[in-house]
């Protein structure tokens, strides 16, 4: 203490020195003190203050969530059970000091055109800094089950089209466009109806995120190289909607992609 002021340094090297002699008491003379959870999640991710994430799709982003929870970050059911949960549980936990806004507005059973018709209000009134879409399985799969008369060109010109309407009111945002995907051998595959038709609309998703600069999530590479591992019924049961391990993965993969794009 110096004219009744603790000397900082000082009190430092004492603390230091103290828990280096009581290390060697207990015979652990090389131990080092455990870094804290924050210096070892530390990222190179250069975050704004403020951001706000939207994640946009059909039920495989809804994922049984509450729509009556529709406020951001939402723990108890707002964020579903999906790949949308593991990605915002990370990016909060290891971000404390951004104010980082995670918002889950997939319905179930959507096509883009449904999207498109909900748009005002589930995104551009949230005013999302990164907008991510996983859309398209349904446009193709209620052609088999629903009687649904869209094409792989409909599909094309339904999202190009709110793209563009997008971009027109959020220049700004950055937007992920994730590949819609199918795990064969799930029950509800019946593969000759399924490709190689389903893979139009694949290629279509995929020349759309070039053709706009998006960047791309590849789930149908992640489940496809999962399968060597262990069996469709453990990553996704139906071939359409993931399960617990299943989620996981698509969220390591999209975070994946967040992270180059924000470094």
């Amino acid at each position: 203490m110096q004219n009744g002021k603790l000397n900082f340094n000082n009190r430092r090297t004492f603390l230091k020195k103290t828990t280096l002699a009581s290390a060697g008491v207990l015979g652990l003379g090389n131990l080092q003190a455990e870094p804290s959870l924050y210096e070892k999640e530390k990222t190179n991710l250069k975050l704004p203050k403020d951001l706000t994430i939207l994640f946009q799709g059909d039920s495989i982003t809804d994922a049984g969530r509450k729509r009556d929870h529709y406020y951001a970050n939402d723990a108890w059911g707002g964020l579903g059970s999906g790949y949308v949960l593991p990605v915002a549980s990370e990016l909060l936990g290891k971000n404390p000091t951004s104010n980082i806004q995670c918002y889950n507005r997939g319905i179930s059973g959507h096509k883009v055109f449904q999207l498109a018709n909900r748009w005002e209000e589930d995104c551009l009134q949230i005013q999302p800094d990164v907008l991510s879409m996983l859309i398209g399985v349904n446009d193709f799969w209620h052609t088999l089950s629903h009687g649904y008369k869209g094409t792989a060109r409909s599909y094309e010109d339904d999202f190009r089209k709110l793209l563009d309407r997008t971009l027109k009111q959020l220049p700004d945002c950055k937007i992920i466009v994730c590949e819609p995907f199918v795990v064969k051998g799930g029950s509800a595959i019946v593969e000759k109806e399924w490709f190689p038709a389903f893979m139009a609309y694949q290629n279509t998703a995929r020349k759309i995120s070039s053709d706009y600069n998006t960047n791309w999530v590849p789930f149908q590479k992640t489940f496809d190289d999962a399968l060597e591992v262990a069996s469709v019924e453990y990553w996704c049961p139906d071939g359409v909607h993931p399960s617990l391990g299943g989620g996981y993965l698509m969220a390591e993969v999209w975070l994946d992609v967040f992270k180059k794009m924000m470094k």
